[in-house]
């Protein structure tokens, strides 16, 4: 395909091989994405399935850990994808990723469970997690890359805004096959055998997709490029080891990719969990709601990167950051409010507080479910973390018992640690001297503590899951879009704007590794570190100051320091 970089360009139709181009990058992306985010949208399934060896609460943060992995090495993926990429072409990567990709799920979707072949499943599962983000570590570059070297100058928004949108249809499509594989059998099959379907169905997937990858020529510009014998022979030294372009890494990092992660991440992630492991909303609804703020904002990926070829990618990308910044947390707590108003009334009318000796709690997040909570802060902030109660803490005396107040009713906590003498607290009154538990009178002092703090929280009307009768669907779906609008501003423009960044012959290479860092490291631990957080402050809106930091600090950084890239010729940009 020819190019020329003329004002004819930006205004002329999309030629049929650019729309093929576009089509085939993207559907291949899609899948994906759409293997990836099965495991995300099945978390609590696969907890149960695979890390059924701990408790409820330490099988799914296990589980989300798990997911993360994936995440964690997407970096490395974009190294070795990105040099090869960069080396032999955007084409035959392609097809590398998406094969990796593909078999890894299908695997998923046949791998016996732990009750099965015991700690070999969650092995073989953070194994082929590990496989699909090497594999989705190099295909956003390639797709990215090989679109925008395709388009014609002052359309490059235009057409990788196309791309963008793939994230999102691959979460649309898992969540609309989950619902659909729902719907067709009861709970009690799904949880079984029936959410492997999902995982079943993508060998179709990929065959479709090698298919249409097949179908495509390379790059143009990477092709003038090898003519001229131009490309690089060592990309990471090129990329990385020299100065002027590791600057340009760091910022495309720091002043971009960190803060739209971030943003990335609550909007079509941490939504989801919030909904359902927070405010207890049923995840099939949960789900429902998601899809519908999907479906509605995701033409605006293609509206915001259009408009990024008109008034600049920068712009956009920072009026995300700071929306996103402001709003999230009215945003996060009108959710409640229409979600599931019984908590928001049971907060405001008998708010829960743990009162207890600071030195004996410890930091809840338990990633391989080996700690065990003994001491009475432990026992009685994992309780209510289990309940997904949100509580405030009070420091209280050395060697205090801990409590639990819900309104005025006072419930004593208890310690599993067989020596020395514990103190019962109540309130701010007197302390009495007691002898704590033994582990043989353990069990029976849990019982009688879960049963005092159920009956406490039923009392105080806290509600055991989300009312359906009661959850404003509408708003819900309101509040949920404009979070997936901050995602399509931040989203939309940035391919465009990472490929301006970097010279034709490490172009791969170099904007691989700071969107991976960025998505993998940066958005993709945040659902478990914002977890961690609520689980640690008790909280449930403390998890947002994650994200809000991080987009704060990129929106400063990328303020000073990130210049604007739509009028940059890449093809001259060697």
């Amino acid at each position: 395909m020819a190019y020329a970089a003329s004002t004819g360009d930006s205004v002329r139709p999309m030629t049929a091989e650019e729309k093929k181009v576009i089509f085939a990058s993207s559907l291949g992306t899609v899948f994906e994405w759409y293997d990836f985010y099965l495991y995300g949208s099945l978390s609590a399934v696969i907890a149960a399935q695979f890390f059924s060896g701990v408790n409820p609460t330490a099988a799914f943060i296990f589980a989300l850990m798990a997911f993360a992995a994936g995440f964690a090495v997407r970096p490395f993926g974009a190294l070795m994808f990105g040099r090869l990429g960069d080396m032999i072409g955007r084409k035959y990567t392609f097809l590398v990723t998406i094969l990796i990709m593909g078999l890894s799920t299908f695997i998923v979707g046949i791998l016996p469970n732990y009750a099965s072949i015991g700690m070999a499943a969650p092995i073989i599962l953070i194994v082929l997690r590990l496989l699909q983000g090497l594999a989705l570590g190099g295909e956003y570059g390639g797709a990215a890359t090989y679109v925008a070297e395709h388009a014609p100058h002052g359309r490059r928004g235009n057409y990788t805004s196309w791309i963008q949108t793939t994230a999102t249809l691959g979460l649309f499509l898992s969540l609309l096959i989950i619902l659909g594989c729902r719907v067709a059998m009861t709970p009690e099959d799904f949880n079984a055998w029936g959410w492997r379907i999902p995982f079943l169905i993508s060998i179709v997937l990929l065959g479709i997709s090698v298919w249409i990858r097949l179908m495509l020529n390379e790059s143009p510009a990477f092709k003038k490029m090898k003519d001229e014998g131009k490309h690089s022979k060592a990309p990471l030294t090129e990329s990385f080891a020299r100065w002027p372009n590791l600057k340009i890494v760091l910022l495309a990092l720091f002043g971009l990719v960190a803060g739209q992660a971030v943003v990335w991440y609550t909007g079509q992630f941490y939504s989801l969990f919030f909904l359902t492991q927070t405010l207890k909303v049923d995840a099939q609804a949960a789900n429902l709601m998601i899809a519908a703020a999907l479906l509605i904002a995701t033409p605006c990926f293609v509206l915001f990167g259009t408009l990024s070829d008109k008034i600049g990618r920068k712009p956009i990308i920072m009026a995300g950051l700071v929306l996103a910044c402001l709003t999230y947390f009215p945003i996060f707590k009108g959710i409640t409010h229409y979600a599931n108003p019984a908590l928001e009334e049971a907060i405001a009318t008998a708010p829960v507080v743990v009162t207890a000796d600071p030195n004996e709690c410890s930091f809840q997040f338990n990633p391989v479910g080996t700690s065990q909570f003994t001491s009475s802060c432990d026992i009685a902030k994992s309780a209510l973390v289990r309940r997904g109660i949100p509580y405030t803490n009070e420091a209280a005396p050395a060697g205090t018992v801990a409590s639990i107040k819900v309104g005025s009713t006072l419930i004593p906590s208890y310690s599993a640690v067989a020596s020395g003498p514990a103190a019962v607290s109540l309130g701010h009154g007197p302390s009495t001297a007691t002898p704590a538990a033994a582990p043989t009178d353990a069990k029976a002092a849990g019982a009688a503590f879960d049963k005092g703090l159920g009956d406490a929280l039923k009392t105080a009307n806290y509600p055991a899951k989300a009312d359906p009768a009661r959850i404003d669907t509408f708003m819900v779906v309101v509040l949920l879009t404009v979070l997936v609008i901050y995602v399509t501003m931040v989203y939309g423009p940035i391919a465009a704007m990472l490929v301006e960044m970097f010279p034709t012959k490490i172009r791969y290479t170099s904007m691989s590794l700071p969107y991976h860092i960025g998505n993998g490291w940066f958005g993709g631990f945040l659902p478990t570190t914002s977890f961690a957080i609520v689980a640690a402050t008790g909280d449930i809106y403390s998890g947002l100051w994650y994200p809000i930091v991080i987009a704060a600090a990129t929106f400063v950084i990328g303020m000073l320091f990130v210049r604007e890239t739509k009028d940059v010729d890449i093809y001259q940009h060697d």
